[in-house]
């Protein structure tokens, strides 16, 4: 039996063709009887749409692409941040009737650039989501430039250039975690950065450091550690601050991973969480509630944040003016176990 076409759909429900067309696309101006018997036209004949002659047709597919760092490049991956960032995407898409593509792109490759900008230039997609740490480097931010597809940058830590962007209040947010920690009583609070590709994970020091001047705490550099947001990092600059002839008694890691390697030194070394070091890490990923004790931590709103991007990107296809600029959603504070007064 020949594949049903758009023609007969159109024959079925004793419309025309363009009327077809308006309800397969989701359009508006169309009267809800009409678009009820032309659905159900294409319910009894079980018609699907080509999607190649759409996308031929209107030169642009109704794919967004999400294009995030290559979670294999890295010894122990984080997979909570990149589910997170699907689910956002997805819970945008749906509603939009557009499909997602999942890109991982590792931005230490040579050709990163021509290859993402030939996938691009393939799949004709309709706008992309680009998620930090890559939303903040110019060879990738540039291959897609040169293809014209509209883009919205995930945290690429400064809100600068003409390109949306969706970030979380970092410095904000962090400076109340070390305030926090603060009114518990530590004097001596350290900090294990992040990965210095990571623009916005360095607003996360900034806000640390604002944190202890509105306690009244000195800032030290001797508090302060190099970690690279992997677990391992975590583990050994926990062990560098723990051994200093005044250790801290709060540490405040720049993402989870980190604090949960924070959290296996200090057991090794037999130092009790809380009893005698309170921990707090960044992101709010499911190994923060796994550990013990629970960490506590910073709910990155990572899904909030990918679903508002995708929402951006297809409002202003539809050339919504709501759709444009710079958005901002707060983070939040979760109070758990890892944490407590500072010891006498």
């Amino acid at each position: 039996m020949p594949r049903p076409t758009i023609f007969d759909v159109a024959k079925v429900a004793g419309v025309s063709i363009k009327t077809v067309s308006r309800v397969v696309n989701h359009e508006p101006n169309v009267r809800p009887s009409t678009r009820e018997r032309v659905e159900n036209a294409i319910a009894v004949l079980k018609y699907r749409p080509d999607q190649a002659a759409r996308n031929l047709a209107s030169q642009r597919s109704n794919i967004i692409g999400l294009v995030y760092d290559d979670p294999a490049a890295y010894d122990m991956p984080s997979g909570g941040y990149i589910l997170d960032l699907q689910q956002g995407a997805l819970a945008a898409c749906r509603p939009a009737h557009s499909e997602l593509l999942i890109h991982p792109c590792d931005f230490r490759k040579k050709k990163v650039g021509v290859r993402l900008k030939s996938l691009i230039e393939e799949t004709r997609l309709a706008g992309i989501v680009l998620a930090a740490p890559l939303s903040n480097m110019p060879k990738i931010v540039r291959a897609i430039e040169a293809t014209g597809t509209p883009l919205v940058r995930l945290s690429p830590g400064k809100q600068n250039g003409k390109h949306l962007s969706v970030s979380t209040n970092d410095r904000e947010v962090c400076a109340e975690m070390t305030r926090y920690l603060a009114g518990l009583g530590h004097k001596q609070v350290a900090f294990i950065k992040g990965d210095p590709d990571h623009k916005a994970v360095a607003n996360r020091f900034l806000g640390y450091r604002d944190g202890l001047k509105e306690s009244g705490l000195e800032f030290s550099a001797e508090l302060v550690a190099q970690g690279d947001n992997s677990f391992g990092s975590g583990e050994a600059r926990a062990e560098q601050l723990l051994k200093l002839e005044s250790p801290p008694t709060a540490i405040f890691a720049a993402n989870d991973d980190m604090a949960a390697g924070v959290l296996r030194t200090a057991k090794r070394l037999g130092i009790s969480v809380p009893g005698q070091l309170s921990l707090a890490g960044f992101d709010d990923i499911a190994l923060a509630r796994q550990v013990e004790p629970a960490l506590t931590t910073i709910r990155q709103p990572l899904v909030e944040m990918a679903e508002r991007a995708v929402s951006m990107l297809t409002r202003n296809n539809e050339k919504d003016p709501d759709g444009q600029g710079h958005e901002i959603i707060p983070a939040i504070i979760k109070i758990r176990e890892s944490t407590g007064p500072a010891p006498l």
